[in-house]
């Protein structure tokens, strides 16, 4: 076996603290291992901040951790599942999931303030999720929905400091950094959709290499993976990107996968429900099963739009 594992890892105070988190299971299960965080440059955050495309799906938060592991420069790598394109670099594999933190999304005002049905109309709530702002409409047409960039610290900072009336954040991401004094509420899946993949970690490493892949054997949870296999080939179907505004809930029930999901439009207030329960040993053929009946229940017309208001963009 190695003696020496490298994680490669982007710099944000979230990624690092999934890093060490990574790197502790690891050491709990292997405690001889020399076990190595290596901090990777990404140009994730600058696409972010122009604007990226829901239907672009090629490594937009990963690339460059990815062509670490391609390249040798590190041995696996640590992502937030929702960050993960559906369509991966040959080459690499998802390795082991680890146990999911809770997958909802919460609301954060200034000294855990109102909930969302209690912000006043004309409210300010800030985030960059095409899919946090169609469900907040949604819900809450009087609001005024702002974009909101940068990592979680700096977003609660500038709610602090008056920009905002209250911003939406995953709320593993608010847990894991020890911030959930500034939330108001944890808002349910039955109402606010999580992204696919939201609160789980993945660690990717190279196909072959079977000394990882031992290791990361030991981490892996299989119903956390079960899952995301499920909301991975949801998305798929429906051939979006992490910025694409659909939502998904899974549920493991014995033998089953029970799901429900949606697709939203991005200019009109308008959406596409479905649901569907389905075997759990076939959990990606649930998830495109669920996309199947999102799509017939209206989400195809819905996507249509999406693509020609791309189209238009590249234009």
């Amino acid at each position: 076996m190695k003696q020496t594992i490298r994680i490669g890892t982007r710099g944000s105070a979230l990624a690092l603290y999934q890093a060490e988190l990574v790197k502790g299971s690891i050491l709990r299960e292997f405690s001889l291992l020399d076990v190595r965080i290596v901090v990777i440059k990404t140009s994730g955050d600058m696409v972010r901040r122009r604007s990226a495309s829901p239907l672009e799906t090629k490594r937009m938060f990963t690339r460059e951790i990815e062509d670490a592991l391609l390249d040798d420069r590190a041995d696996l790598a640590v992502h937030s599942a929702k960050d993960l394109s559906v369509h991966m670099p040959e080459g690499l594999v998802i390795g082991a999931v680890l146990a999911r933190e809770d997958a909802r999304d919460c609301l954060l005002t200034p000294n855990q303030g109102k909930k969302l049905a209690e912000l006043p109309i004309g409210a300010r709530v800030g985030t960059s999720s095409l899919r946090r702002k169609a469900q907040l409409l949604r819900l809450c047409p009087e609001l005024v929905v702002e974009e909101l960039h940068g990592n979680v610290d700096s977003r609660i900072k500038k709610m602090q400091k008056g920009n905002y009336d209250a911003i939406i954040l995953a709320y593993a991401g608010i847990k894991r950094l020890g911030l959930t004094n500034h939330v108001s509420e944890i808002l349910p899946e039955e109402i606010f959709y999580p992204a696919p993949g939201q609160g789980a970690i993945v660690l990717q490493s190279r196909a072959g290499d079977r000394e990882i892949a031992e290791v990361l054997n030991s981490l892996n949870d299989k119903n956390t993976a079960d899952r995301l296999e499920c909301e991975r080939a949801f998305l798929a179907r429906l051939e979006g990107g992490c910025q694409l505004p659909c939502g998904i809930s899974t549920v493991l029930d014995g033998g089953r996968i029970r799901t429900r999901g949606a697709l939203f439009a991005i200019e009109e207030r308008k959406w596409a429900e479905g649901e569907h329960d389905g075997d759990a040993a076939d959990a990606a053929g649930a998830g495109q099963t669920l996309a199947e009946v999102v799509l017939s229940n209206g989400g195809r017309e819905i996507l249509e739009e999406i693509k020609k208001g791309v189209r238009g963009q590249a234009s």
